[in-house]
């Protein structure tokens, strides 16, 4: 089968991206089908043939190695003559000769829906959520109003564009502790933890950097598990413990400075009721084939707080996804071909 993974892209997270799509284009080469790995931003700049750009076997196998910060779009930008258009030259001719294209995409374009509405547009087969689960996932504000309107506890909070989010606002309102983000940023790309007044201001305008409202929550307290769902089926729950500071960028990408205990030790009620919320939400925010939820566990109280969704979590080999799976024994290059086996559906078979 000839598939495109598709990859980078003018997104904070193009790097992160980059090495997702560089171990699936790996996953499935080995498992003896024939991959392009395309860049989203960048397209293919020259006139050879679209069979040209697909490999076969193992010899020469992708690579990429994440940095430590996020990369300077500005400057990539620049790089391509000041080109801001986000599909870059050839990618849909790519796309619409390969038999499927897997989504090895993060942030803004990759999640917020606009790739997948224009895939579906030129009939093209895909990994991942529709345009539609895709939008709602992406705007943390509209899935925690959706989540909370069901019923389900996340943090309290307040949106709004950087000049209405005032220290007085937030103090008032949330009070400190706090987290400021952008409203559609994945990988921890703008957010910081607030503990004093003084930290407000570069919180806020770090999230403001990324062009996007802002959301403030209250500083939950608690265990951070995460858990990946396929079909409709919850994996094993992974418990995150940073070895300093919080969940970050640099945490999150970088061998060794986080630990992830998969499966979690939790109450085995808590277990299962963590389990059943995760898919709960999988589907009430229109998510499908896989995704994965990230929560809070209030242990002494046995209560599970909703912090977001990830509607094409992270496939480096950090990631929390194929560890999930790993630990109910299916191997990642197995994971990869089951999930473009089944694009198009909800059921992921064999998972």
């Amino acid at each position: 089968m000839k598939i495109v993974v598709l990859g980078g892209g003018l997104s904070p997270e193009r790097d992160v991206s980059l090495k997702s799509a560089s171990l699936i284009a790996n996953a499935l080469l080995s498992k003896g089908h024939e991959v392009a790995l395309v860049d989203l931003y960048d397209g293919i700049e020259n006139d050879r043939p679209a069979e040209s750009f697909f490999r076969r076997g193992t010899v020469n196998p992708y690579s990429y190695t994440i940095p430590e910060t996020e990369p300077d779009l500005e400057e990539i930008i620049r790089q391509h003559g000041g080109r801001r258009q986000w599909v870059g030259p050839r990618v849909i001719e790519l796309c619409q000769y390969a038999d499927r294209v897997f989504l090895g995409l993060h942030g803004s374009h990759g999640e917020n829906g606009q790739v997948q509405a224009l895939l579906d547009a030129y009939d093209v087969k895909y990994t991942g959520c529709g345009y539609l689960g895709c939008a709602i996932a992406m705007d943390k504000t509209l899935s925690k109003a959706l989540v909370a309107g069901a019923g389900i506890p996340t943090a309290k909070w307040i949106s709004g564009k950087y000049e209405e989010m005032t220290p007085e606002k937030i103090k008032s309102e949330i009070g400190i502790p706090c987290v400021i983000k952008p409203i559609g940023c994945g990988s921890s790309c703008g957010v910081s933890i607030v503990k004093t007044e003084e930290e407000f201001a570069p919180a806020l305008e770090w999230a403001a950097s990324y062009k996007q409202s802002i959301l403030v929550e209250e500083f939950l307290k608690g265990r951070e598990v995460t858990i990946g769902v396929v079909g409709h089926r919850a994996l094993p729950i992974t418990e995150i413990i940073p070895h300093e500071g919080f969940y970050d960028y640099k945490n999150k990408y970088q061998d060794g400075l986080t630990t992830h205990v998969c499966p979690a030790q939790l109450d085995p009620a808590d277990y299962k009721k963590c389990q059943e919320l995760a898919v709960r939400i999988f589907d009430i925010l229109r998510m499908s084939q896989y995704g994965r939820i990230d929560m809070i566990y209030d242990e002494a109280n046995h209560d599970f707080w909703f912090i977001e969704a990830n509607n094409l979590p992270g496939m480096t080999n950090t990631s929390l996804l194929p560890e999930a799976a790993k630990a109910e024994g299916i191997a990642y290059e197995d994971l990869c071909e089951k999930i473009v086996m089944s694009c198009g559906r909800d059921e992921i078979e064999g998972l």
